[in-house]
């Protein structure tokens, strides 16, 4: 079900997550919100590629 591509982006999500908390405690707000709004671009592309991937799979048969 899970491909590594998808387990790549999990953690890319999870990373930035974790940063942006660690600047937001730190006292960083602004650098903290910067980075908290690549969470669900990351998300979004995960999204875009898994169904690129999906349709294109679905055409081949």
């Amino acid at each position: 079900m899970f491909k590594l591509s998808d387990l790549f982006i999990l953690l890319a999500v999870a990373v930035s997550f974790a940063v942006s908390g660690l600047l937001w405690f730190e006292g960083k707000q602004i650098e903290g919100l910067f980075t908290a709004i690549w969470v669900p671009s990351i998300l979004a592309f995960g999204i875009y590629f898994k169904l690129s991937s999906l349709l294109a799979r679905r055409d081949e048969s």
